[in-house]
């Protein structure tokens, strides 16, 4: 079975009429997470915050990381704030990130290989490290995000902007920032 047929049979087992009342866009704990896309966080970092469907926005991407200080991340934070009511922000990186052991070199050899042409690999992101977001330390990406973020004219003072590292093998926080 074809990954996007299994999909869609879990999806038709799943789905059941009435078993999940509607809840409202905003969220209810007033908070926006931006975290990681490493797959060892699902269905483990908010249990391990006390959230639950419906509480947070979750944004994620490879690292959490900003490369552009208006892009992505930022206009969801601004929809975030002034359109969904969210009153606090975690920056959440962890443990053991594999964006912290990219080697760009190798990245661009996988992607010459699948196709990708190297003209078009330098000509668009002359830098592919950078590109990536790669960084040596996740807690030092932690601290270079929150201040990004913090430094926005997009983002409003009086919203804390704080700064975590999750551990992706027992679920414990520590504090890199504090917002407040």
């Amino acid at each position: 079975m074809r990954l996007l047929d299994a999909v869609l049979e879990a999806n038709k087992r799943f789905v059941q009429p009435n078993a999940f009342p509607p809840l409202p866009k905003s969220p209810k704990k007033q908070l926006a997470i931006f975290t990681c896309m490493d797959t060892r966080l699902v269905h483990f970092l908010e249990p391990a915050m006390g959230i639950k469907r419906g509480d947070a926005k979750v944004i994620k991407n490879a690292g959490n990381t900003i490369i552009d200080p208006f892009g992505g991340v930022i206009r969801s934070l601004v929809v975030a704030v002034f359109l969904l009511g969210v009153e606090e922000i975690f920056v959440i990186g962890h443990k053991d990130c594999g964006m912290s052991t990219i080697d760009a070199p190798h990245l661009k050899r996988k992607m010459i290989e699948r196709g990708i042409d190297e003209t078009v690999i330098d000509s668009l992101v002359p830098d592919l490290g950078q590109w990536m977001g790669a960084f040596a330390c996740p807690e030092e990406n932690v601290g270079r995000v929150v201040g990004i973020i913090r430094e926005s004219p997009l983002i409003p003072r009086d919203i804390p902007v704080h700064g975590l590292i999750f551990c992706p093998n027992d679920g414990h926080l520590d504090v890199v920032v504090n917002g407040y």
